[in-house]
């Protein structure tokens, strides 16, 4: 199933992803830098897994994270998690992929708008990130730091409401 789709950028969930896919993918050391969370090695087995608990998230929320598509190429994925009261948007693209984040992130951002549970998106990014100019000019507040699963984390929040065009 389809989620978003421009023509260029499709949102699918990650079930209709190979596993061998994202295995390589998040075996790419280069993640590691800037995902706190990311430990160990990447196998079928984990994959399937990691597969298996985002598609529970759809069961329980009605959504979560999607498979991201360009051009009908696997770049990465990432969507809503719903984090207590809160509906946190993560996106892990491939490292030749970054350069795509603030497009994914606008249409990702424009489904939330027209999502009447998402009064708001909060985004947790690990200290090691630097540029963060891409969060400020889509309106984007520091919240501060946070704790979550033992590392910290700095948090931004977005009122979906009052977003008004986050086009450029």
């Amino acid at each position: 199933m389809t989620y978003f789709n421009d023509d260029t950028i499709q949102f699918v969930r990650l079930s209709e992803i190979a596993l061998n896919e994202i295995v390589q993918h998040m075996s790419d050391p280069r993640l590691k830098e800037h995902m706190p969370l990311l430990s160990g090695a990447w196998d079928h087995d984990t994959a399937r897994t990691f597969v298996a608990g985002k598609e529970a998230c759809w069961e329980r929320d009605g959504l979560g994270h999607w498979a991201i598509l360009v051009d009908g190429q696997y770049v990465g994925w990432g969507g809503f998690q719903k984090e207590g009261d809160e509906w946190d948007f993560g996106l892990v693209l491939k490292v030749d992929r970054f350069g795509l984040g603030l497009s994914i992130v606008k249409r990702a951002i424009a489904f939330a708008r027209a999502d009447v549970r998402i009064p708001y998106v909060t985004f947790l990014l690990p200290p090691t990130r630097k540029k963060l100019g891409a969060l400020k000019r889509i309106g984007t507040i520091s919240v501060g730091m946070v704790e979550y699963s033992g590392e910290s984390f700095l948090k931004y929040r977005l009122e979906t409401s009052s977003l008004g065009s986050i086009e450029g």
